[in-house]
Order: C-alpha cells, then sequence, then structure tokens
C-alpha cells in the first residue's frame, strides 16, 4: 500500500467514524427507525457542507450555505425522514432541494425522488453530488416549488425542506389519495411548526408535530 492511499485508508475511516458517532448521537435525542437511521448512516454530509464548515459536517448543528441558505442539522433531516413515514412508498415529492442532503437521504428510502429549487446555483450544486455519490433515482427541476410537479403526479409523500406560510391548494392536488405531506409551516411571530397533512377520500386532515426553524419558502426563481 503506497503512502497516499494508506492516507487516504485512514481518512476514510476517521469519516466512518465521525458519521456513526452523527447518528448515534441523533438516535439518542430522537429514536430512529431502523431503516432511517441506516439511510442516515449511508450518506456523509460532508460532501454537502461548504468547505469552510467541513469541521462542523458531523455535528447535529445546521450551517450556512450561499445565498443565504443553510444545510438543516442531520437531527432536523432525520425527524422529517421519519414523520414522513416512508415504509411502502414508491415516490415523494421535495419542495427545496437546498444542499441536496434531505433528497439524498429520501433516495435510500423511496424509489423515486423528485426535488425541487428555486435557486439553480444550488440545484447544480445539489446535483453534482448526486452524481459523485452515484444516486440515479433523484430526478431535480429549477422551478418554483408553489407550483409542484404535475408531470409526475401524484405523489405517495410531499416533503417541504422550507416553511411556507400556507400549503398550496394544487399540493395537495398532487399528492395521492392515502398521502403524507410533511411541511414547517409558518405561524406567524417567528413560530414554525412541523405540521403532517393526510389525504383520504379527497379530504385533508392535519396534525402539528413540532415547533422548528427553516428558512421560508419564497416565489419565483434565481437564475445563475
Amino acid at each position: 500500500m503506497t503512502k497516499s492511499s494508506f492516507m487516504k485508508s485512514v481518512q476514510e475511516i476517521e469519516k466512518e467514524y465521525q458519521l456513526n458517532r452523527m447518528v448515534e448521537a441523533i438516535d439518542k435525542k430522537f429514536k430512529l427507525d431502523k431503516n432511517v437511521k441506516r439511510a442516515m448512516l449511508s450518506v456523509d454530509r460532508e460532501l454537502f457542507v461548504p468547505q469552510m464548515f467541513k469541521h462542523f459536517a458531523y455535528s447535529l448543528d445546521a450551517l450556512p450555505m450561499s445565498n443565504e441558505q443553510w444545510i438543516s442539522s442531520p437531527l432536523t433531516v432525520a425527524k422529517m425522514t421519519q414523520f414522513l413515514e416512508p415504509k411502502g412508498c414508491d415516490r415523494v415529492l421535495e419542495i427545496g432541494c437546498g444542499s441536496g442532503y434531505q433528497a439524498a437521504i429520501l433516495s435510500k428510502l423511496f424509489k423515486r425522488v423528485f426535488t425541487m429549487e428555486r435557486i439553480d446555483s444550488l440545484l447544480q450544486e445539489a446535483k453534482e453530488r448526486f452524481r459523485e455519490l452515484n444516486i440515479k433515482n433523484i430526478l431535480a427541476k429549477f422551478e418554483d416549488g408553489n407550483k409542484g410537479w404535475e408531470a409526475f403526479a401524484p405523489y405517495d409523500r410531499i416533503i417541504f425542506s422550507a416553511s411556507p406560510e400556507k400549503v398550496p391548494d394544487l399540493l395537495f392536488d398532487q399528492l395521492k389519495d392515502g398521502g403524507i405531506l410533511l411541511a414547517p409551516v409558518d405561524e406567524g411571530g417567528g413560530l414554525q411548526i412541523i405540521t403532517r397533512y393526510y389525504k383520504k377520500n379527497g379530504n385533508i386532515t392535519h396534525e402539528t408535530i413540532e415547533p422548528c426553524n427553516f428558512v421560508p419558502v419564497l416565489e419565483g426563481t434565481v437564475e445563475k
């Protein structure tokens, strides 16, 4: 073994150790379903974190990215994933791709992931990460997520990775009957609540889960 390959091997072992520590720390705070835990262990968060914050990649902190956006805490990503109840589902639509970390986790639990991002530079970076990780079941689109993605509807699950003041009705239209939509809804006054919506026989019901902190959903797109 050459010195360079040895060093690479040591780095990979260290990353695996740090990733395992991160997921175990999440599991202590929020008991993970075995499939969600496996998904969290299979995606290296470091790849999604800006270079200047790499030393915080395995912390449970949200971290800033470009365009005044944030990569969510891995604890939040794990919670959102588990609250989505992915078992047995085929397709999921994500509103707000951001770094791509949430979509990458979802790709381990769904057959097909459709993700939308309104900031083109963020989307291109995320797509490059998906290529680097050889993730082939994610389809990403540059578009205002408020419009949804009708071409591939209906979806078993829809998840917002940003906070809307109100979920657009057309997104409920794109949700499969029997499906779940999960969103960190802005209740005003600085309060956001993770809210889980159920669609049954065309009717929408919901339950509130817990407070959270996400960037807001905005309208329109931002070119490079």
